[in-house]
């Protein structure tokens, strides 16, 4: 997920179990198998198992589908989220701030999982995140590349802050177009991420 394998990598099972210290059967097996479910692993005949590279138009399907429920979840977040479940995301929200000061881009991408999960649990939408989760494996990969190598982080925890604020003030158009920026940030630096790190994309 976040390239400390690099994409394209070959992989097999007898190194990672004797990296690890662990059978090949059944868990490294069966890590592989998801790994390839969630088509972070490809298997080619003739050439191995191999990290699957970034592919662009995954990552807008992905994109495309979050939006499109997203702007429901903030919809209804606006008109039924409880106090108790917005101090909660106000509490995300200032974990996000200390995780800027210490410069930890991936726990502040946990954070930014966590604030956008917290709305859907608000929303009483759990199984709609497990789903979205599930079909976003390629676009959180490049969400991670680009926090990775663009260090303004910054804007994120201010678009988050934009999303709590609208929602707070129980105001659905606002919080439909922060929702809306916020998912398209990536979009917008894909190109240039493709450019920069040619080697992560099909």
């Amino acid at each position: 997920m976040n390239a400390e394998i690099a994409p394209g990598t070959k992989l097999s099972e007898k190194e990672i179990s004797e990296k690890l210290e662990v059978s090949r059967t059944p868990p490294v097996r069966e890590a592989f198998l998801k790994l390839n479910e969630e088509e972070l692993l490809g298997v080619f005949p003739q050439v191995g198992t191999i990290v699957t590279k970034i592919d662009l138009k995954l990552v807008e399907e992905g994109r495309f589908i979050r939006e499109n429920i997203e702007k429901a979840i903030v919809r209804e977040a606006t008109e039924k989220i409880s106090q108790e479940d917005l101090l909660q995301v106000e509490t995300n929200l200032t974990l996000q701030e200390f995780s800027l000061e210490k410069g930890s881009y991936q726990r502040l991408f946990e954070l930014d999982d966590e604030f956008h999960y917290l709305l859907y649990k608000g929303c009483g939408k759990h199984r709609t995140w497990e789903m979205i989760k599930r079909m976003n494996i390629q676009f959180d990969r490049l969400r991670l590349l680009r926090l990775s190598v663009n260090h303004d982080w910054n804007i994120i925890v201010d678009q988050h802050r934009k999303i709590f604020n609208a929602i707070s003030a129980k105001d659905l158009i606002a919080a439909e177009q922060a929702v809306i920026e916020h998912l398209q940030l990536v979009e917008i630096e894909k190109n240039q991420l493709k450019q920069e790190n040619a080697e992560y994309f099909v």
